[in-house]
């Protein structure tokens, strides 16, 4: 006969189903459901029939519940501020004025030519993901801006479309 997860009782059977069925986050929800459920009596491996969860995650989720009660519940990715950015601010205002620049090379600035940059700041390989992010996040598009219809007068415009092969 498989052991039975001993579930504290910080609430009763009928506030962990209470709780479950009010909770809007569905992580925090289904965690509710697995404490109840085990503390209905259900085996963990009924409980990981029903809710789709392993059996070891079921037994962490469980022993997070019995050390800190309802605090153990529900998803700790939301508490979770990510790592670092690469570039401090003063850094990253360096990086602004650069991107208003002409690139090292004299072309345009794209993700390569950023990350070699921020390599450069920080002392360390930066992969090109990293300078298309901080592109990104700065609002540069590596085409360059765009005139607008405004700006540009009939005639070019009319040019434009004929060098296009557009009539």
């Amino acid at each position: 006969m498989p052991k039975r997860v001993t579930v504290l009782p910080h609430l009763s059977g009928s506030e962990l189903e209470s709780r479950y069925r009010q909770a809007k986050d569905p992580v925090e929800r289904t965690h509710y459901q697995i404490v109840w459920l085990l503390a209905s009596g259900k085996t963990t491996q009924e409980v990981a029939q029903v809710t789709g969860y392993s059996l070891d995650w079921i037994r962490k989720i469980v022993r997070r519940y019995n050390q800190t009660g309802i605090e153990g519940l529900g998803d700790r990715r939301h508490d979770n501020p990510g790592g670092e950015p690469l570039l401090s601010e003063a850094q990253q205002a360096q990086l602004w004025q650069a991107l208003h620049g002409p690139a090292p090379d004299g072309g345009l600035w794209n993700s390569r030519k950023v990350a070699e940059w921020i390599s450069a700041q920080i002392n360390r390989p930066v992969a090109m993901q990293r300078g298309w992010d901080y592109l990104q996040q700065m609002g540069f598009r590596l085409n360059g801006e765009r005139e607008s219809v405004e700006e540009v007068s009939a005639p070019q415009q009319r040019r434009k479309k004929t060098l296009k092969g557009e009539y």
